[in-house]
């Protein structure tokens, strides 16, 4: 066993019920590829740590810049600032653990994980682009008999795939859309090596589950659930499918990294009931 291996990640959320079955920890890797225009978690884009400001938390005493060791040269991300701020308005999004540290955070919960057929899910961001520490985790959660689970975006090569398949329970696959002007469009990359893999884990026999993001504007369609029925009666069917709607939950994350805000409404329960009956 390699030891050592480490991973930037933004946060490990325990008590989970929406990453797989049972109680689960999902483990946040940070660093993705793809750049969905609706994504939730804007802080996982780049694999650099990074500051949150939220204006409107601050009251402008100035007491970070008195103690910021770097005022002159630039932020170093020290987190100094943090540590002082009366309202909390300042966050570094951002850290490395090693795949054993992370481990012993994991551990702690197995009793929760035993009783309800939980364990832990990796994430992101995307998760598979540091493929050392992600191998790693799994074979320490393997080794302890944790079920485990990989959340992937698919855009990555099948070798990765292989590397971490015989260390992984489950694997959660995003669909954004069929159409791979579409997709680039609302992602920054065409989707056939998403598809592409996505094949290969269904004729594989290996347990998956799709996960597609309803965004209003972008896959909103029955047409667009029926193409995706249709790869499924083509290549196979995972194991589950889930429509997860659009939420304006994350939004805020954009303003505090000084981003632009998605423009995307929130799909109404009487379309998400159409869309989910193609499946049916």
């Amino acid at each position: 066993m390699t030891l050592g291996l480490i991973a930037t990640i933004f946060d490990i959320q325990k008590g989970s019920f929406v990453d797989g079955p049972g109680i689960r920890t999902t483990v946040f890797f940070k660093g993705c590829n793809l750049r969905c225009a609706w994504c939730h978690n804007p802080e996982s884009h780049e694999i650099a740590p990074q500051m949150l400001f939220d204006a409107e938390k601050c009251i402008g005493c100035g007491k970070c810049k008195s103690v910021c060791p770097s005022l002159e040269t630039g932020c170093q991300l020290c987190g100094k600032c943090t540590l002082f701020c009366p309202r909390d308005a300042k966050e570094v999004c951002g850290y490395t653990l090693s795949a054993e540290e992370i481990f012993e955070r994991i551990k702690a919960d197995i009793p929760f994980y035993q009783a309800s057929g939980g364990g832990v899910t990796i994430s992101g961001g995307e998760c598979m682009l540091q493929i050392e520490c992600l191998e790693e985790l799994l074979k320490l959660c393997k080794a302890a008999n944790i079920h485990t689970a990989v959340d992937t975006a698919g855009c990555v090569s099948y070798a990765l795939f292989e590397r971490v398949l015989p260390y992984t329970d489950l694997v959660l696959f995003d669909i954004k859309c069929m159409d791979s002007a579409k997709h680039k469009r609302f992602t920054g990359v065409d989707n056939w090596l998403i598809l592409d893999n996505l094949k290969a884990l269904l004729w594989s026999r290996c347990p998956v589950w799709v996960r597609i993001p309803v965004v209003p504007g972008v896959n909103d369609s029955v047409d667009e659930m029926q193409e995706i029925r249709r790869f499924f009666e083509e290549n196979g069917w995972p194991e589950k499918i889930e429509l997860l709607p659009y939420h304006a939950m994350g939004e805020h994350k954009y303003r505090e990294l000084g981003l632009a805000t998605p423009d995307f409404s929130v799909p109404d329960e009487d379309t998400m009931k159409t869309l989910r009956a193609v499946f049916n």
